[in-house]
């Protein structure tokens, strides 16, 4: 695909960002777990935070292509930081635009959009992850709103969010369009995290077991129609499916940097290993399968720029990424042999942080159903 001049500037001033600010900081982040005051609103001010919202926001009002070459630049500098971009960007900046009401979007997108607040998405349980119509949290009208009850598992930004988007049964007997979201303020009364998870990567990015206890919510906070929450959850899957499927690029594209470079520094029998043809070869084919996964990531982005159905190409282009970047950050890791293995040279974490690629935003069975559901 060949950008235009907006995108490529789009690209290369993420890039200078991730490879001079956020990359040497990354292992930092990893370590305290988190990241620092400010940083959010740093990125805000570059437009990150609502790159596709309108300007009347504060958005960047950026196309989806665009969208896309971001995330790959910010996850090749910080894979973790770039979980929170997107999920960010597609679930909850783009949910609000989609479903919010005018009132919502006044209260919450501009605060959301300047990196002041973080959201979270606050679907999953222990008992109902990609089967999102098991969910066991209950919403019960009262006068005024609602109270909320339930427990939900793998939330994103769980500890760190001012605004959770709640999903919940409210008609019991009405199967999935018994299910309504609502608008959570995290520091209201009945809001807890019960607990962070301790993971294998993107220690930065916390995910939280968050619990819900009587908590009352006015009508106003109700998100979208009542009965549309399954629609809703369901509804920003292509952004951010093509979201995951980009930070996957951004990954890789960062590990075979680093093995290439190595490959032409280190010299064995007389040359660099890299014009042996065992290591040439492979670094080929994993550059090749890169590539393959990029075009995929960004003709789905660009088929959601003209305005079609892209839940196909999204669930191709996250597949075959995800599942790529794996098998080309091993790939470099094998290439720098024993130095590959040694926290120092960054790989390690790099493959830490892309494994999770394949499970969340939809497991690879789960893009798999949706490909031959198509076929």
């Amino acid at each position: 695909m060949v950008l235009n001049e907006t995108q490529s500037a789009v690209r290369d001033m993420v890039r200078a960002l991730a490879q001079e600010q956020l990359r040497p900081r990354a292992a930092g982040f990893e370590i305290a777990k988190g990241y620092p005051a400010g940083l959010f609103e740093e990125l805000a001010e570059l437009g990150l935070m609502g790159m596709t919202a309108p300007e009347e926001f504060g958005g960047a009002a950026l196309d989806y292509v665009s969208y896309t070459l971001a995330l790959t630049e910010l996850a090749a500098g910080d894979g973790a930081l770039s979980t929170i971009i997107s999920i960010q960007n597609s679930l909850i900046v783009g949910g609000l635009l989609k479903f919010g009401t005018g009132a919502q979007k006044q209260r919450f997108l501009p605060d959301l959009i300047a990196g002041k607040m973080i959201g979270a998405f606050a679907l999953t349980e222990a008992d109902a992850g990609s089967d999102a119509s098991a969910l066991r949290a209950r919403a019960q009208r009262v006068e005024g709103g609602w109270k909320l009850n339930g427990t939900k598992q793998f939330i994103t930004s769980g500890k760190l969010a001012g605004l959770a988007i709640f999903f919940a049964v409210t008609d019991a007997q009405a199967g999935k369009k018994g299910i309504s979201a609502f608008l959570v303020p995290t520091d209201r009364e009945g809001y807890s995290v019960d607990k962070v998870e301790h993971k294998m990567g993107q220690a930065a990015s916390d995910t939280c077991a968050i619990r819900f206890v009587d908590m009352f919510i006015e009508d106003d906070l109700v998100f979208g129609d009542l009965g549309a929450g399954y629609r809703i959850a369901l509804s920003n899957l292509e952004a951010g499916r093509i979201g995951i499927a980009a930070q996957s690029v951004g990954m890789a594209q960062a590990a075979l940097e680093i093995a290439a470079q190595y490959a032409k520094d280190r010299k064995a029998f007389g040359k660099s290993i890299i014009e042996h043809q065992a290591v040439g070869f492979r670094l080929a084919d994993l550059a090749t399968r890169l590539e393959a996964a990029r075009q995929l990531v960004l003709h789905a982005a660009a088929t959601k720029d003209a305005g079609q159905r892209c839940l196909t190409e999204a669930s191709m282009a996250k597949l075959f990424a995800s599942e790529t970047a794996e098998a080309v950050v091993s790939g470099a890791i094998q290439t720098l042999g024993g130095y590959g293995y040694l926290e120092e040279c960054g790989l390690a974490k790099i493959y830490r942080d892309v494994r999770v690629c394949q499970i969340y935003e939809g497991t690879s069975d789960i893009q798999r159903m949706v490909i031959a559901r198509a076929l």
